[in-house]
């Protein structure tokens, strides 16, 4: 078995599980943009805070800062004092309203101001059941990040993650803030490697279900699942292409541990080999465009990241700061190579701008792994310890703000952010 493989294995082993966390912002970026998000009328007395939902889903971004609401709920319909939110140091106010239109059916509406120039930057309404008004926030919050970054917003995607609890494993999916977690997967076996496909409704992941690791794809909504890799040996590691058709994965079929396509849609197909290598070969990822791999291999004497095209040819090696490279991920735009690196016995997460070749670790951390990119390529999901215990961390590409998906107790493992999706 895939020696990288086996150490992700045995790490599981030994640790307990959590299933919620909540979120924690803490850090401070060198230009943020000032907001204040005042208490929605008719939102007292309910479970489900708009407002701090959607303060702290931007300031998780680290693009925001929250300016002080005055604690006085605004409705969309009133028009604001304006210059008194400015000198109150807010560029911007948010406000809204929810109310009931039927049973169990809610209608929450919100309206943003620019109180730099006075104006009305336009608003929403969306009618849900209370079961959904935290994913109304999350849009709420796109809405909002798109209005005043110009970029889209990846408040209302979804993430995968791995626990175990006593002798159980669960792959979870949640929102991207960690709330909200439902079990896709309970199994006495280890479960690893959840990769999101680009339709943002099956993952790919890695069962020991059968004693040994095969590949399987899984529809989130329906719970449905299908074998797409039980071939001699290991089958580990999955990744797919852009176009959601391809599925890179390594095998130990023919011998060691090596690169290999398939038709992520048919059963019993042969895989393409593609490349021939001594070495092992392991954790690939494609680029943005589909036509390159970028993976891990110890050819070298030690696990760097290489790349090759996916026609096949030389592979060339992409990381050369540090003895110890892994687990890579790609940003959405192709620019941005984040992975980790073992520095002084710790393990680090780091990042390289592939166009000048230049890294920095954006961590003061020592045990990171699996690191994920946001689908704006604007934050990262990894896993970590903090104070002795296991948790999930996001940060920003400066690594100035990081936000810690905590739970009460136990062990999160190999976090995989979920695609954009039309809402």
């Amino acid at each position: 078995m895939n020696k990288f493989l086996i150490a992700l294995v045995a790490t599981f082993l030994g640790v307990n599980a959590l299933a919620q966390f909540r979120v924690e912002v803490s850090g401070a970026g060198l230009t943020q943009f000032p907001i204040a998000v005042a208490p929605f009328k008719g939102n007292d007395g309910m479970t489900q805070k708009l407002a701090t939902i959607v303060l702290a889903d931007l300031e998780r971004s680290g693009q925001f800062r929250g300016v002080d609401n005055g604690g006085v709920p605004m409705d969309e319909n009133i028009r604001p004092d304006l210059p008194v939110w400015r000198k109150l140091g807010a560029d911007a106010l948010l406000t809204g309203s929810i109310s009931r239109t039927g049973e169990d059916r809610y209608e929450v509406r919100f309206r943003l101001w620019d109180s730099v120039r006075n104006q009305d930057l336009g608003g929403q309404s969306q009618v849900a059941p209370a079961s959904e008004l935290r994913r109304v926030a999350h849009r709420m919050s796109d809405w909002v990040y798109e209005k005043l970054t110009g970029e889209k917003g990846v408040f209302s995607t979804r993430i995968a993650y791995v626990t175990k609890s006593a002798a159980i494993f669960n792959l979870w999916v949640a929102d991207s803030d960690g709330e909200g977690a439902q079990s896709a997967l309970r199994s006495a076996e280890p479960i690893i490697s959840p990769a999101w496909a680009p339709n943002g409704n099956q993952l790919a992941y890695v069962s020991f279900e059968s004693r040994k690791p095969v590949v399987y794809v899984h529809e989130i909504d329906s719970g449905k699942r299908r074998l797409v890799a039980n071939f001699k040996g290991s089958n580990s590691a999955p990744a797919w292409s852009p176009d959601g058709k391809t599925l890179a994965l390594t095998l130990s079929r023919d011998g060691g541990s090596q690169l290999f396509l398939l038709d992520a849609n048919s059963t019993g197909q042969e895989p393409k080999r593609l490349a021939a290598s001594a070495s092992i070969d392991t954790e690939p990822v494609f680029t943005p465009d589909g036509q390159v791999i970028y993976f891990v291999s110890d050819r070298g004497g030690s696990p760097q990241i290489y790349k090759i095209p996916v026609s096949g040819g030389n592979a060339e090696r992409v990381t050369f700061n540090g003895s110890y490279n892994i687990s890579p991920s790609l940003s959405p735009d192709g620019r941005w190579l984040a992975y980790v690196s073992r520095v002084a016995g710790a393990y680090k997460l780091h990042t390289q701008d592939l166009n000048s070749g230049q890294s920095q670790a954006l961590t003061d951390t020592s045990a990171d792994e699996s690191p994920s990119f946001a689908p704006n390529g604007r934050m990262i999901i990894y896993a970590t310890q903090q104070l002795g215990r296991e948790a999930l961390m996001t940060s920003t590409m400066d690594g100035r703000v990081k936000a810690r998906l905590a739970g009460q107790s136990g062990d999160l493992r190999e976090p995989a952010w979920g695609p954009l999706v039309a809402p």
